[in-house]
């Protein structure tokens, strides 16, 4: 029997399991490495995707920009808007379901149901699209556009797509529907300028969208996807395509009937551009200059973006009487001089400012003739020479160093040199010299000479310091001439400068925001008047009463046509480049300048009397209108003295003249000033004028001259009183105290002439008031140190002449009362 080895081998099915096991480890092995792989990429590919997306909180605490609103003093009359995107957010309970459904049909009709992301709609737009070879649907939902506008940048690639799905997953995760689709409601842009759908109801249908009707609101809705496309401005018949197919939408989504929508397809719809009334239609230059403030305070982007409701002062029946009064006076100078040729770049122009004296408020501004032409304002940015309406502040400082307005003050030559050895030598506008003359008449008639020797007199430091107490922003050159206007100012600045005298010494801010409020109502500024005591009430009553006799018998003439009291003062520069009147009355101060932006002569003899008082008084009497008619307050320091009309000393008898003081300053006290610089001197005292921006000495205090007789006390009006103050400088013929010798009368250095006829031009024939004396002047230069500085005309005194009825004064102890009272025209 034969011996057999058994095989080694194992049985072929076992072998063949052992390898199915083998392939279908490295299979699974493969397979976990491929999807580990696949995993990690998509992961790393995730990461990279959101690494850099922005926060999802930009959305949830998302305040779209809007317009800033800026309305009258009555609350409700829109005068402009500013506004980076043009847009009025609305919650969304005040935009109706109407609309809202109009944008839903037509843009996301799935939208209450989706996460975020329509991904059937998506599949089917890329199916559609790659078929058409380009886009011909999109699947973007609401929440998605939402993203893309505002989280996302505009490129078009699948991976910022792929960016904006993930947003919109968070997004809706952290935000409800009704949030998300108020925040699109608002923000979509819509052409035309509107972003949101009150804008665009505004900008197309000029109505809220409150107030939409069906048809209108399909039509809107259907600019969504292509503004600029279906512009119906532009392109109606496509709009009209575009309002079928959301009637279509919504009929599909039963949010309307089939006859609903047949109607407003079939309804003729015509766009309106009704966009409000811009700056350029009210009050512009106002409008104009309150974009700036809130930009100044809060920053360039408060006007454009934070959607603002600004309440302004300007009252637009003072507005419409101011813009009326400047034109027409501006048409009337261009006609009588020849000076509007269309051609020419350089216009004719100028500014106005009125301000209520008991609130502060800014009434109404004119800024130019033109606000298309040039934005440029006139009333708040132009700094020109004022010429002779400065002249006021320099006699209030001097009242204010112990002048009062029956100092002596030297009508005479005068000369100063600067470091440089060059002479000037002020002159007046006549060319003559009057000797000694009143402080009131000086400024009455606009004497330059005796305002130089006054600013030489106070020194130009403490004038300069004092410009700037009553408000006077601008800077002023340290020389002689800034005396005669020569530094350049605004007309705010003056009119802040009248203020004072106008209130009793109170300096305030003019205020042209009342209140402001943010989008939400919550308000952030409210002005309040705040006037503080700049001088003494006494100063600025004696200013205003000075300022009543250059209305009354001086070169403001024109104004006495208001047929109320007023105070004010014209300027006028050299060769009659600009035109200037600030006055005032009780309730309301304005302003009027008059030139070229580029400086040339308006014409022979157009002064500030014939060319921007007459523009003053037309638009104060609209502004007043039948108010009542009310005098200037008197402060309780007020008193009134009998002085001799050419010495200015205390008088009982003769040809004397009733002038009012602050108490204590009156000839004979021991405050009277005496001597100092630049008042008159006896015969043969040297004057020797201080170098220029020298300070001079203190006015003297000097007591009572020592054989001067007893002399009655002065009248004191204690206020308030509705007894009228008589005209200061009106000579009376005085019964002589008994024992008593008649004053002696100084002899001037030079003799005092008769008063002059009132001056005009050749071509002044139509009833222009006097030419303006003072007005002129010559910037203290090395061009011009040697020329003369013209001041006015000298009009006719009028002394004794009563400007208007009046009530009685009470009668001094001696001597006897006159029959008659005096007339000062400074009442209560």
């Amino acid at each position: 029997m034969d011996n057999e080895t058994p095989s080694s081998s194992p049985p072929a099915p076992r072998r063949r399991g052992r390898i199915r096991r083998f392939f279908r480890f490295v299979f699974r092995t493969l397979l976990f490495v491929i999807l580990s792989g696949g995993a990690l990429v998509a992961w790393i590919f995730y990461q990279d995707l959101t690494g850099e997306l922005p926060a999802i909180e930009r959305l949830t605490h998302f305040t779209p920009p809007s317009v800033t609103r800026v309305y009258a003093n009555d609350g409700a009359t829109l005068l402009g808007e500013f506004y980076l995107e043009k847009r009025y957010p609305l919650p969304l309970d005040k935009i109706p379901v109407l609309v809202q459904r109009a944008f839903l049909a037509s843009e996301d009709k799935d939208f209450y149901q989706h996460p975020g992301v329509n991904f059937s709609a998506v599949t089917r737009a890329a199916i559609a699209n790659w078929q058409a070879g380009r886009t011909v649907q999109g699947g973007s939902t609401i929440t998605q556009q939402i993203v893309k506008s505002v989280l996302l940048t505009s490129e078009r690639s699948y991976r910022r797509k792929a960016q904006e799905m993930i947003l919109a997953l968070r997004l809706e995760r952290q935000m409800g529907k009704a949030q998300i689709l108020e925040i699109y409601l608002n923000q979509l842009y819509l052409g035309s300028g509107a972003y949101g759908v009150e804008a665009a109801a505004r900008e197309y249908f000029n109505k809220g969208v409150a107030d939409l009707t069906l048809p209108e609101a399909a039509m809107i809705a259907g600019l969504a996807p292509a503004p600029s496309v279906y512009d119906p401005f532009k392109n109606l018949e496509g709009a009209k395509e575009r309002q079928r197919y959301v009637l279509e939408r919504m009929m599909e989504e039963r949010f309307i009937s089939y006859a609903q929508a047949m109607t407003a397809w079939q309804e003729p719809l015509t766009p309106s551009s009704a966009a409000p009334a811009s700056y350029t239609d009210l009050a512009p230059y106002y409008v104009e200059h309150v974009r700036q403030l809130i930009q100044q305070k809060y920053g360039e982007d408060a006007t454009q973006k934070l959607g603002l409701e600004v309440y302004t002062t300007v009252d637009l029946k003072i507005q419409k009487a101011a813009e009326k009064a400047f034109r027409d006076g501006i048409d009337v100078l261009c006609r009588r001089e020849g000076l509007c040729r269309r051609q020419s770049t350089n216009h004719l122009d100028g500014g106005l400012l009125a301000v209520d004296l008991t609130t502060g408020e800014v009434k109404a501004m004119v800024g130019g003739y033109d606000f298309t032409r040039s934005q440029f304002n006139r009333a708040t940015q132009a700094k020109r020479q004022p010429g002779s309406v400065f002249k006021p502040v320099v006699y209030a400082a001097a009242l204010d160093r112990g002048y009062t307005p029956a100092s002596i003050i030297k009508d005479s030559p005068i000369s100063f040199r600067d470091g440089r050895g060059k002479r000037w030598s002020p002159a007046n506008y006549d060319r003559k010299f009057r000797g000694p003359i009143r402080l009131r008449e000086a400024l009455t008639f606009s004497r330059n000479v005796p305002t130089v020797r006054i600013a030489d007199a106070i020194g130009l430091p403490y004038l300069i310091s004092y410009a700037q107490t009553l408000g006077i922003t601008a800077p002023l050159a340290p020389n002689m001439s800034v005396a005669l206007g020569s530094s350049e100012v605004t007309l705010l600045d003056m009119i802040r400068a009248y203020g004072v005298f106008a209130t009793n010494g109170n300096r305030f801010e003019p205020i042209f925001i009342s209140k402001m409020t943010d989008s939400q109502g919550a308000v952030i500024s409210e002005s309040t008047f705040q006037p503080t005591p700049a001088i003494a009430p006494e100063t600025a009553y004696l200013m205003t009463s000075i300022l009543k006799s250059v209305v009354e018998r001086g070169t403001g003439k024109e104004a006495l046509k208001l047929g109320r009291p007023a105070a004010g003062k014209t300027g006028t520069t050299n060769d009659y480049g600009e035109a200037w009147f600030v006055g005032y009355t009780p309730e309301l101060i304005a302003g009027v300048w008059v030139g070229f932006d580029e400086k040339r002569p308006l014409g022979s003899g157009e002064t500030g009397g014939r060319v921007a008082a007459p523009i003053w008084t037309s638009f104060m009497k609209e502004a007043l209108g039948d108010s009542p008619i009310n005098d200037f307050l008197i402060p309780d320091g007020i008193t009134v003295a009998h002085i001799n009309a050419g010495t200015g000393k205390r008088a009982a008898s003769g040809k004397v003249i009733l002038e009012i003081f602050a108490r204590g300053t009156e000839p004979g006290t021991t405050t009277e000033t005496a001597s100092a610089p630049g008042l008159a001197t006896p015969e043969g005292d040297a004057f020797s004028p201080s170098p220029i921006g020298t300070p001079s000495p203190t006015p003297i205090a000097v007591p009572d001259p020592v054989q001067q007789p007893p002399l009655p006390p002065p009248l004191v009006i204690a206020p308030p009183s509705v007894a009228r103050l008589p005209e200061p400088g009106v000579e009376e013929e005085l019964a002589p105290v008994e024992g008593e010798e008649p004053p002696e009368e100084s002899t001037p250095e030079f003799e005092e002439p008769e008063p002059e006829p009132e001056e005009t031009t050749e071509n002044n024939n139509d009833g222009a008031p006097p030419v303006d004396a003072g007005d002129t002047q010559t910037p203290l230069s090395e061009e011009s140190l040697n020329d003369g500085i013209a001041s006015d005309p000298l009009p006719e005194a009028n002394a004794g002449e009563p400007s208007a009825p009046i009530a009685k004064v009470p009668p001094t102890p001696a001597p006897p009362a006159p029959e008659q009272p005096y007339n000062l025209g400074d009442s209560q």
